[in-house]
């Protein structure tokens, strides 16, 4: 048995970050599959669903802020303080991006989505559950090869996504002879690529959460 197992049988067990990082990991799916539905409905069908975004953004920051509360309370911890403050701000920074696509739509009336718009909030919603599928398994560590598969699958996902991105602002550049809808659909996409590349840098913390404790 390695030290870190051992240290992990003499622990108790926690009550109260895993139920923390579920809650924030079950929000973040969530908002992403709020936002993923939205993009899919008629225009006068959508605005319920990205103030739903909203909310839900809200819900994240209130998950944030109790975990670093109770980081600031407790003493011992599942794992490294650092990890835990990373991991829930990752998760966190993933949900401002996409709350920030949402915002975006709204602010510069962005009635007519674009395939490439529809594809990206499909390859978030598929990298947050994800996120979500490996920070279930930190609560035993039993299976670490499930938190590295779901990591796999994430970093896949954000080249897919840099893909879409370079494709639809090509064509963009192309297609489009407004100067404002240029602007506009350009700030959608990057702020949904960009959602993507946190999604990539909440699977490296899993990642090395998970290589800490194999």
């Amino acid at each position: 048995m390695s030290l870190n197992n051992i240290f992990q049988f003499l622990t108790p067990r926690d009550k109260t970050f895993f139920p923390l990082f579920e809650q924030a990991s079950s929000n973040l799916v969530l908002l992403a599959a709020t936002l993923h539905e939205a993009v899919n409905l008629p225009t006068n069908e959508r605005t319920e669903l990205l103030l739903k975004v909203e909310e839900l953004e809200q819900n994240g920051e209130e998950i944030t802020r109790k975990t670093n509360l109770e980081l600031s309370r407790n003493f011992i911890t599942p794992f490294d303080r650092e990890d835990i403050y990373s991991l829930i701000s990752s998760i966190d920074t993933v949900c401002g991006n996409l709350n920030g696509a949402a915002s975006r739509m709204k602010l510069y009336h962005v009635d007519k989505i674009t395939k490439s718009i529809r594809k990206l909030t499909e390859i978030n919603l598929e990298a947050c559950q994800s996120i979500d599928v490996a920070v279930r398994e930190l609560r035993s560590f039993s299976k670490i090869k499930n938190i590295t598969d779901a990591c796999t699958k994430i970093n896949k996902l954000e080249s897919k996504s840099d893909n879409v991105y370079d494709k639809a602002v090509a064509e963009l550049f192309e297609n489009e002879t407004d100067a404002k809808n240029i602007i506009k659909y350009k700030e959608v996409l990057s702020v949904l690529e960009s959602a993507t590349d946190k999604c990539k840098h909440a699977a490296s913390v899993l990642e090395s959460i998970a290589v800490k404790h194999s």
